[in-house]
């Protein structure tokens, strides 16, 4: 963990995107999600071996809605590289959705998807990879507040999120979500931001994947 930024720790990303149009949304997603519980093709969440708790459980429960599929076995590495992520099949049936995602500040779009739980399960604690040069530009979105979602540092401290969009730093710090016992979702969309988008972000010259950190203790933006 990087000890000159402070973790746990996310940037808000709410006021560079359309918060009411986004919570909008939240029955038009719950409508479809509830129709897809015995969907064979949301394969299940997998949280990668990186666990806080070594012996928490790698498939906690929840489904993927994949909106963009890889023609070719996936490699968390290139999540952000549109050449390998088309529109899938699953696409159409959130075109509301869709639209809504062609006004986030994004140049291109890679790997999309739906994260859920008709159970509303919690999540365990995890990194998704451990190169810290690598930084995956994304951005996490939420219709509503109902799932408590965090980050965790190593010593137990949790950051839960209290906006409707996020971009935070997976590799320096852990991330999980609370239970629910209900419907929980969130959307996660990578790829590259715009540039103008990108000139507010104070990226650093090493530990590239402390960027949101980075961003969320700067001065203002």
């Amino acid at each position: 963990m990087t000890p000159s930024l402070p973790y746990p720790s996310y940037k808000n990303l709410d006021p560079f995107i359309d918060v009411a149009r986004l919570k909008s949304l939240d029955s038009y997603l719950r409508e479809r999600l509830e129709r897809r519980i015995d969907c064979e093709r949301d394969l299940r969440f997998y949280t990668g071996p990186f666990l806080l708790e070594p012996s928490s459980a790698t498939l906690p429960g929840s489904r993927m809605v994949y909106l963009s599929r890889s023609a070719s076995p996936e490699e968390y590495y290139n999540l952000d590289r549109p050449d390998l992520w088309p529109l899938g099949e699953d696409a159409a049936e959130f075109s509301e959705l869709m639209a809504f995602l062609d006004s986030l500040p994004l140049k291109a779009r890679g790997r999309m998807l739906i994260i859920y739980d008709p159970d509303g399960r919690a999540v365990t604690a995890h990194r998704d990879h451990d190169s810290r040069d690598l930084c995956h530009e994304f951005i996490w979105l939420r219709t509503n507040l109902d799932k408590p979602f965090y980050m965790q540092s190593e010593d137990g401290e949790r950051a839960y999120v209290r906006s409707h969009s996020a971009w935070f730093d997976t590799v320096n710090q852990f991330h999980g979500g609370d239970a629910t016992g209900r419907l929980a979702f969130s959307i996660r969309v990578d790829g590259v931001f715009t540039d103008e988008f990108r000139a507010l972000i104070p990226f650093p010259e090493g530990n590239r994947a402390s960027a949101a950190t980075a961003w969320s203790t700067a001065p203002s933006y």
